[in-house]
């Protein structure tokens, strides 16, 4: 079976970053490795298995592409069970986002880091068949 493993987040200032990280989204530092520009921290998410590594960049580096124009796409997107709490948490303590937006079933906002990489929060309505429930429904797997 294959599964997403680790997330792998660009930033120039490991140590602000961890600190950042560790703050606003309330990851746990597994361990750190490599040393200078090779250097990086693994963290782990209370509710998930997915893994997060922030790694010791020298300059600043894309985490979206380009759809077309100036329409950009994250690579990947964070999930909360209540977006709205999230979103008033993030803004409370200062952190870059835009707007909270409703469309398609589902909610969305996105949040900057200390080098300006933007990421995806997402909640999907329990109806959408992007919804963690739907999806079970769909590997055949039962609540």
């Amino acid at each position: 079976m294959i599964r997403v493993g680790s997330i792998f987040i660009p930033v120039t200032d490991l140590e602000k970053s961890v600190k950042w990280y560790e703050k606003h989204l309330g990851i746990h530092k597994i361990q750190e490795w490599g040393e200078g520009a090779a250097k990086g921290v693994g963290f782990y998410f209370p509710n998930d298995s997915t893994q997060l590594g922030l790694v010791q960049v020298e300059n600043v580096q894309a985490t979206e592409f380009h759809v077309k124009a100036e329409q950009r796409n994250s690579y990947f997107n964070f999930l909360v069970d209540d977006i709205q709490a999230f979103y008033e948490q993030l803004n409370s303590k200062g952190v870059k986002t835009n707007e909270l937006e409703h469309f398609g079933g589902m909610a969305c906002f996105d949040f900057f880091d200390l080098d300006d990489n933007p990421f995806s929060v997402v909640s999907e309505m329990v109806d959408s068949p992007f919804h963690a429930d739907q999806v079970k429904k769909m590997q055949g797997i039962k609540r």
